[in-house]
């Protein structure tokens, strides 16, 4: 099999000509398919269903002596908080648990901070004249969304395989406009990369301009393996602190993957000083999240040894899935030298960088043939990448067989948009 780079322009057509036949074969197939979203499949949602029977009598409502079913515990119930605080190794009063969604209480705090101002403003960031925020890119789109929509100036900062790139980080922050940063510091969405040591501390070490700059530590993937045992990850709120940056970071997780996407808890961990700051303005708006739903995840996970076991099945279901994806873009791709693209071994992504020019082109086709992909640009502040070339392919949602058909699909999309350009 011939590089695409060393086809003449007759080979290209001829090459094309048979990509393009065998793509007309795919589409009589009317398929409909969709790799959008890392949405879990329904093998992984029937695999913990038992949750919905765990809680059963009104005696089980109980937890240190506070009924679930009633008013309180704004910040959550504390078998929830000791439950996540061992999940992320921080401590049980750094935690605020949620709803489903940790996506919310990201958005909550960035509002906060825009409508009040954080702990250490000098103002609420509406009356700022410019809000600059640090955008690690390929990301993940909704984090991207969320700053964008309250009018922030967004500033890629390119991703490394260790972690962004810390001198332009580093440069960036001497900027007092700029206020924060988004980061999955695990199992990156959408690379899969994991942030090395090195990174992780001259992260935590940084001092902004901005004293109120707001590190947005999204640890959505924190035991999220689909390959191989969990991977042990620096406690970002005791390593801000030890550099006297407490203040500054918020992390967060849920278990939108771990159980119901839909019906999941989720949590906030940050200072205790952040945390009384925040609860004041947040017991305006709540009284609590559900609280007979913190208890049922209480009772059904028990302990961060018996959560990561049931990670253990949900990587039973996810990795041929990964590996079927891998193997797919090594055997049709690789040969042809028109993409690279990272081999995660946890999160729920695969990030492919096509040769410039060719991402739209290739989704567009995929479009055709039904197989509905993240949009392209999606991975970058503003959905413009710059070079048209990240795809994001996110695995988990369809079966096997259905995924097998829509990487068919894929690759011969890509193979079309390439040879275009050659013949």
């Amino acid at each position: 099999m011939k590089p695409y780079g060393e086809l003449t322009k007759d080979e290209a057509r001829v090459e094309l000509s048979a990509a393009r036949e065998a793509f007309d074969a795919l589409k009589a197939k009317q398929l409909k398919l969709n790799m959008a979203r890392g949405k879990p499949g329904k093998a992984q949602l029937d695999l913990v269903s038992d949750i919905l029977t765990v809680l059963t009598t009104p005696e089980q409502c109980v937890s240190d002596g506070i009924d679930a079913r009633n008013y309180g515990e704004l910040s959550g119930l504390p078998a929830a908080k000791k439950l996540f605080a061992e999940i992320l190794g921080v401590k049980p009063e750094q935690c605020f648990i949620g709803g489903a969604a940790s996506l919310t209480l990201m958005y909550d705090t960035i509002a906060k901070a825009y409508t009040h101002g954080l702990l250490h403003s000098p103002r609420p960031w509406c009356k700022e004249e410019t809000v600059k925020w640090l955008c690690p890119s390929p990301g993940y789109d909704r984090h991207f969304k969320i700053t964008e929509s309250f009018g922030f100036e967004l500033v890629t900062i390119a991703m490394t395989p260790e972690g962004p790139d810390m001198d332009a980080v580093e440069e960036a922050i001497r900027d007092p406009a700029v206020k924060g940063m988004w980061n999955v510091p695990k199992y990156s969405n959408p690379d899969g990369i994991v942030y090395s040591e090195a990174v992780i501390d001259r992260i935590a070490k940084m001092k902004p301009a901005a004293p109120d700059f707001l590190l947005m530590w999204d640890n959505a993937y924190c035991i999220h393996e689909f390959e191989g045992d969990y991977v042990p990850f620096p406690d970002i709120l005791s390593l801000c602190a030890k550099y006297g940056n407490a203040d500054m970071v918020f992390e967060y997780a849920s278990t939108s993957k771990v159980t119901f996407p839909g019906a999941g808890i989720s949590v906030m961990a940050t200072s205790e000083a952040n945390l009384a700051y925040m609860e004041k303005l947040m017991g305006i708006q709540m009284i609590s999240y559900d609280k007979v739903n913190q208890l049922r995840h209480v009772l059904y996970l028990k302990d961060k040894a018996n959560t990561l076991a049931l990670m253990k099945k949900h990587a039973a279901v996810l990795g041929p899935k990964f590996r079927m994806v891998l193997d797919t873009l090594d055997r049709e791709i690789a040969p042809r030298g028109i993409a690279t693209w990272q081999r995660p071994t946890g999160g729920y992504f695969v990030s492919v960088n096509t040769e410039p020019g060719l991402a739209k082109r290739t989704l567009a086709l995929c479009k055709e043939a039904g197989v509905t992909m993240t949009g392209a640009g999606a991975t970058y502040p503003y959905g413009v990448d710059p070079n048209d070339s990240n795809i994001r392919i996110a695995p988990s949602l369809p079966p096997v067989e259905e995924l097998r058909a829509a990487m068919e699909v894929f690759c011969l999309a890509l193979r079309i948009a390439a040879l275009e350009k050659r013949a």
